[in-house]
This record gives C-alpha cells, sequence and structure tokens, in this order.
C-alpha cells in the first residue's frame, strides 16, 4: 500500500461524494425558501406553515437575497423575478404567482424596503 494508492482512493471517494453533497445542498436550499403548504387556489386559505420572513433575509440594490448552502436565491423587487444563483451565475427562474403574492405578501415587503414593485 503506496502512497499512490491512497492518494488514487482518496481522490475517487472525493469524485463520489462531492456530487452527493452539492445535490444535497441545492435541494436543501431549495425546499427551505417556501415551507408553506395548501392554499393552491383562490382564495388562497387553508396555508399551513410560516410566510417567508422578508426580514431575515439579505437586502440588495435590486431586491431580496436568500443565501443557500449552495443555491442562492434572488427576488428581483422591479418585476417579480425569481433567479437562482449558484458559483457566480444567476439564472432567472419564474416570476411570483398570485398565491406567493398573497401568502408571503413581497409587494408590502419591496416597498417597505424602498422599491417600486411593477408586480
Amino acid at each position: 500500500m503506496t502512497i499512490r494508492y491512497w492518494t488514487i482512493r482518496g481522490a475517487a471517494l472525493l469524485g463520489l461524494l462531492l456530487p452527493a453533497l452539492l445535490l444535497a445542498g441545492a435541494v436543501a436550499d431549495l425546499l427551505a425558501f417556501d415551507r408553506t403548504r395548501g392554499g393552491y387556489a383562490p382564495p388562497y386559505q387553508d396555508v399551513v406553515g410560516p410566510p417567508i420572513d422578508w426580514t431575515a433575509l439579505d437586502r440588495t440594490n435590486g431586491g431580496f437575497l436568500r443565501r443557500g448552502y449552495v443555491v442562492d436565491l434572488l427576488l428581483d423587487c422591479s418585476s417579480g423575478m425569481i433567479s437562482f444563483e449558484a458559483f457566480g451565475l444567476a439564472v432567472p427562474f419564474r416570476e411570483l404567482s398570485p398565491r406567493a403574492l398573497a401568502v408571503h405578501r413581497p409587494r408590502e415587503a419591496c416597498i417597505e424596503q424602498g422599491h417600486r414593485p411593477a408586480f
């Protein structure tokens, strides 16, 4: 058993574990953003779980940022666009849904922070 043997085995183990850990972190980030369930049809009642606490999120020049283990979630307060950011690359995901507007009240949070939402 040489140093080369253990180096190769260690690199192989790291190569197997790192993608699994990145995937687990990304899934945890996405599941933690909206912890509410139910109320999917108007008038969006019977929602279970806490709405997003906007005061706990970081503020950006354009809106809000929730830092995750792997993936950060961004809300643009001017357009209502939600984006994912990982490794310096931001990918637009979707605009806020009517349910999100009713349950989480992002428009009010954006106005409170001095933004002028157009959604």
